[in-house]
């Protein structure tokens, strides 16, 4: 399977902006205990339901290049292709899908993505577009 790749857009008219830095703690019994808010487990069961359309029928092994491109509706004030520099900031927005895509068996495990590319955009078709590729 020399030369692997996935690759796919997902149309989508809002994306989430939830982001997976924003789990909460809270104490039990003096010890620290981590859940996922609502609106975060919504992202979360959201990209489940769509990378899991495209997972390969074997994970990928070895050294990966992840690209993601978030696309977000441009509305008025922006240009197709435009970088968008608002919030959320990407480092945050990566996680979630990362997490997603691990869990799904894209690959052996997330510490083989060796490369990310990773924009956002202002477009006019919204949605995610995803790479992923043995290097």
């Amino acid at each position: 399977m020399e030369n692997e790749v996935v690759q796919f857009f997902v149309p989508l008219k809002k994306l989430p902006t939830v982001t997976h830095q924003e789990k909460k703690v809270h104490v039990v019994k003096g010890k620290p205990v981590f859940y996922e808010p609502d609106d975060l487990k919504k992202a979360r069961a959201l990209y489940m339901g769509i990378l899991s359309e495209f997972k390969p029928k074997q994970k990928l092994k070895g050294a990966i290049r992840l690209t993601l491109k978030f696309l977000y509706h441009r509305g008025k004030s922006h240009h197709d292709g435009e970088y968008k520099v608002t919030k959320p900031d990407l480092d945050n927005n990566i996680k979630l899908i990362q997490d997603c895509l691990t869990k799904l068996e894209f690959w052996e495990d997330d510490r083989f993505v060796a490369s990310l590319i990773i924009e956002k955009f202002w477009a006019e078709v919204p949605g995610i577009f995803v790479r992923i590729e043995k290097i």
